[in-house]
């Protein structure tokens, strides 16, 4: 296994000193036994949401802190070719990456452990593979062959892996959606066999399962497991680890059932309770020491991890007392009679980031803004909250609660931060009823508005008159230059940025000047002027809105700074 790092070694020994680049206070001693880069398939069993992805990044984190260069790979069993037209309700928050690819939501888990960015090559769909193989057929590459679903769809698979690879990473893991036994994912199993077969001994596997303690047994059951395992065996995949997620720690009577009947050594089941925070996860994962059993079966070893800042990190999550309460006033939350916050999951994690910077422990509400159009007396819970954020969104529902509730933060001096949407329909609330121009607002709601305060982009609109909807928004890392003594520069501490956007809308222009004129300070836009990235209200305790999506760059020990000064403001 190829390790890139400074080597400085003779040829008559097997051990080598090691310097990373990454981290030059690292001296490790490796004895090296392969030569290409690990690379470890996460799988599911049981039931789908138990931890897939958090297990990847934390996986991943554990050998990062030992020196390592570690990215992941994410593979969606889905027919679409990204994750941009899937409903959040039913699929969760579509995570924008910095070069323009809406992917799915782990892949945000994977930079925020990390702390890297995560590019368009870590993510693949079934559609995707199909998309490029078919592409591939009509343009001769398969050379007159018959293309056939298998080989050619997991060599399709494991070329996208292998390109990942060859980026020069010591480590690759692919977490593979679903559980095992869904038709969906079959395929994508066959490559990881393939795989297996074509680097042997550089390719592990884990098994992420669910054991469940019904509440009228009151005993922790592994059934469900020994048959995850088992159809994992039937498509040709024998698992290296099982990682068993339960409400409570697991105990040695199990862990040496599931050895048996799982054919795996003890110390290879992992127990995984539920933890207070996702960011435990790592620490806790150590406590069998995964990290040390995994460089053992690669034929690696290596001094001690260092997850020290992790662990002071849950100190502080931990032991904090005083509460900050902030609601995200949103539509995407119930799915039958149950919240689905992962429809949020980037902002969510980003308000935690900044809370416990602050040494405070965030307490964050659900709120339905539809509930406030049908009571505007509902709005009188508001008076609870110490912050208020309308996150990012589509269409009509809800909107007129929303612009309630920000019209309530801007004449109660509450502080506000809107995301895209939410910026969008502040300027629209602001238009309203401090500019006089009743009835403004966006041409996405009401296309023949007598004050389109907020239109389509110009390229925008021709892509929706052809329905060209999939992956054409305005999309990715892009530039923004900030107003000098605004809030925003001051939080951010330079002149120029770049952030992420996912949208298709955008201030008029037409209207700039009559919105300034009235309070509307405009304190960000795109390098040539023409692109309103920021606003704010001068006067108001903190009252931002922002055209792009800040939370997808909020990491755990580095919160973002207008989430930080936002919260700074919630507890002032």
């Amino acid at each position: 296994m190829k390790s890139k790092f400074t080597l400085n070694h003779s040829s008559s020994s097997s051990n080598v000193q090691i310097k990373s680049d990454r981290n030059k206070n690292f001296s490790r001693k490796f004895k090296l036994s392969t030569k290409g880069t690990g690379f470890i398939f996460v799988v599911g069993g049981v039931m789908s949401g138990i931890g897939k992805g958090t297990t990847t990044a934390s996986i991943g984190k554990i050998l990062q802190s030992r020196g390592f260069k570690v990215t992941a790979v994410k593979i969606d069993p889905y027919i679409n070719v990204d994750a941009g037209t899937m409903n959040p309700i039913e699929h969760g928050e579509v995570f924008v990456t910095d070069d323009g690819d809406e992917t799915d939501q782990d892949i945000g888990n994977y930079e925020r452990f990390l702390d890297q960015d995560i590019t368009t090559d870590n993510y693949m769909t079934t559609g995707r593979v199909y998309e490029t193989v078919i592409h591939k057929e009509r343009n001769l590459d398969y050379g007159g062959k018959c293309v056939e679903v298998v080989p050619h769809i997991p060599e399709e698979v494991i070329r996208r892996i292998e390109k990942v690879a060859r980026r020069g990473y010591d480590f690759v893991l692919i977490e593979v959606g679903g559980t095992v036994g869904e038709y969906q994912n079959i395929l994508f199993l066959e490559a990881a066999r393939m795989m297996k077969i074509k680097h042997p001994g550089d390719v592990l596997f884990v098994l992420v399962s669910y054991l469940p303690i019904p509440a009228k047994i009151g005993e922790m059951k592994t059934k469900p497991t020994q048959y995850a395992a088992r159809t994992l065996n039937s498509a040709g995949i024998q698992p290296d680890f099982i990682i068993c997620r339960s409400e409570k720690p697991l105990d040695k009577p199990r862990k040496q059932k599931i050895s048996i009947f799982c054919n795996i050594q003890p110390e290879d089941v992992i127990s995984a309770p539920d933890a207070d925070s996702i960011y435990e996860i790592p620490v806790n994962f150590e406590k069998d020491k995964i990290g040390e059993r995994i460089l053992n079966k690669f034929g690696l070893k290596c001094g001690k991890k260092d997850l020290k800042d992790y662990k002071k990190l849950n100190q502080t999550v931990k032991r904090v007392k005083r509460q900050v309460t902030i609601g995200i006033i949103g539509k995407y939350f119930a799915t039958g009679k149950f919240v689905l916050s992962d429809a949020y999951i980037s902002v969510i994690e980003a308000v935690k980031h900044a809370c416990w910077g602050h040494k405070r422990k965030p307490e964050i509400l659900w709120l339905n803004s539809e509930e406030y159009e049908q009571d505007k007396k509902k709005l009188n819970e508001l008076k609870k909250l110490d912050g208020i954020i309308i996150p990012g969104g589509f269409g009509s529902r809800g909107v007129k609660g929303k612009i309630l509730v920000i019209q309530y933060a801007r004449k109660n001096n509450v502080p506000y931060l809107g995301l895209c949407y939410g910026m969008q329909l502040a300027t629209v609330e602001f238009a309203r009823n401090v500019c006089g121009m009743r009835g403004a607002h966006t041409t996405e709601i009401e296309s023949d508005t007598k004050y389109p305060v907020i239109h389509v982009m110009p390229d925008q609109e021709k892509k929706l008159l052809a329905r060209d909807y999939g992956g054409t928004m305005r999309l990715g890392a892009w530039p923004c230059v900030l107003k000098k003594g605004t809030k925003s520069s001051k939080a951010y501490g330079q002149r120029k940025i770049e952030e992420r956007h996912r949208h298709r809308y955008e201030l008029n222009n037409k209207y700039r000047e009559r919105l300034e004129k009235k309070g509307l300070n405009i304190a960000g836009t795109s390098p040539d002027g023409k692109l309103v990235e920021i606003i704010e209200l001068p006067k108001h305790k903190f009252f931002v809105g922002v055209q792009f999506h800040p939370e997808f760059k909020s990491r755990p020990l580095r919160p973002h700074p207008l989430f930080r000064e936002f919260v700074k403001a919630a507890i002032s």
